[in-house]
């Protein structure tokens, strides 16, 4: 929106022509995020209270989160408004990657909000349902990977649907570019196709999958914010160097036009999550609820799969892969000793991973900021990746 009128103003006073520079829009629009969550973050609390809109502690949890039961929760719509705001006042909206990765990050927050709503304001501790919240997450997931399968291949909509109804009508044969392929980290020239369903396949499962992995994460204080806000800043610049055609030939990337502009959402999702996290550091004022968590997660594998860094999404987003596998494996072990000894046994002492180091003796906090700094290991780990090949 301000850039459409820049360039207007451009034509008469020329210094407005730096705001077609993608960086600075990015960090004007990190400003912008982080300006709203400060000064609509206290109404909006409020609000929540006001709504009686409090989290639910599960009973058979850490007994020193039991206190924690009444706070204001569904605090994630006050990250959607700041990333939404300012991405549509600082980014191109010409730009349809841009539009595609809005549309999945309010689509999962509209799953993540009814979800909530029935929780705590209809007291059904149900919620959505597991298969109606598994059912929406999927719709928009497939359509989403569909949609940037063919975008990723076609210069503009008007090609995305053309590419899309002569792969309809070729029998689903159309091969995907060189560019859409797997790509493995470290090495300069190692990457395999996937095909069209095999790409369809994985952005489905990087989506959805990220999703939930944040969702499992937000379990303390400030723990699913930080590491979404380091992985998002750094997908920023991944996707920065997708989008410019010489820094992703100097740095052996594909080049994808247009991909660049996601640097401006990425400013504006760190920029809230910042934002957010003032209020939601330990003690927490409020929480992200599914509402964030949901949405957050979409976005980052949206964001990943469009710079073509699906594995090094899951190198930098190590904590939540970490939390989603001690789930799997702790259900997965459970299930296994019911049936083999009549008594169900468990791995960890309880899971997702961060409880389990709780119920270890380490305190709330130091659980957060090791994680973070865990991530922030990660995270530079994963942007080697830029240079190491």
């Amino acid at each position: 929106m301000l850039l459409e009128l820049s360039q207007w103003l451009a034509k008469d006073i020329r210094s407005f022509n730096v705001f077609n520079y993608i960086t600075l829009r990015a960090v004007l629009a990190t400003m912008t995020a982080l300006t709203i969550s400060f000064v609509a973050g206290p109404a909006f609390i409020r609000w929540l209270t006001a709504k009686k809109i409090g989290q639910s502690v599960r009973s058979d949890g850490p007994q020193s989160h039991l206190s924690k039961s009444g706070t204001p929760t569904m605090g994630g719509g006050l990250i959607l408004i700041s990333v939404g705001v300012s991405t549509l006042l600082w980014a191109d909206l010409s730009n349809r990657f841009v539009w595609i990765v809005l549309i999945v990050t309010l689509g999962f927050g509209a799953v993540g909000w009814v979800d909530d709503w029935r929780k705590v304001v209809y007291r059904n501790p149900d919620g959505l349902s597991a298969r109606a919240k598994f059912f929406w997450q999927s719709l928009i997931g497939l359509v989403a990977a569909i949609y940037i399968a063919f975008s990723i291949s076609a210069p503009n909509n008007e090609k995305v649907a053309e590419l899309f109804f002569h792969w309809v009508g070729s029998g689903f044969t159309l091969e995907l570019p060189a560019k859409a392929d797997l790509i493995v980290p470290f090495f300069k020239s190692v990457s395999y196709p996937v095909g069209m369903f095999g790409f369809i396949a994985l952005t489905y499962l990087v989506i959805v999958g990220t999703s939930n992995a944040v969702n499992l994460t937000d379990g303390l204080d400030g723990l699913a914010i930080m590491p979404t806000v380091l992985v998002g800043a750094a997908l920023g610049i991944f996707s920065y160097v997708a989008g410019n055609a010489v820094f992703s030939k100097y740095l052996l990337l594909p080049y994808i036009p247009g991909a660049g502009e996601l640097t401006v959402f990425c400013g504006a999702l760190a920029g809230a999550g910042l934002g957010f996290l003032w209020f939601n550091a330990y003690p927490a004022e409020v929480f992200m609820g599914d509402v964030g968590a949901l949405s957050l997660g979409a976005a980052l594998g949206a964001v990943a799969v469009i710079a073509r860094q699906e594995i090094v999404l899951f190198i930098m987003g190590g904590v939540f892969v970490a939390e989603t596998l001690s789930v799997m494996v702790q259900v997965a072990y459970f299930k296994y000793t019911k049936r083999r000894y009549g008594e169900g046994r468990r791995i960890l002492r309880m899971a997702p991973l961060h409880h389990h180091f709780e119920q270890s003796g380490w305190k709330e906090t130091q659980v957060v900021v090791r994680f973070w700094i865990i991530t922030i290991l990660l995270v530079l780990f994963g942007l080697s990746t830029l240079k190491i090949r």
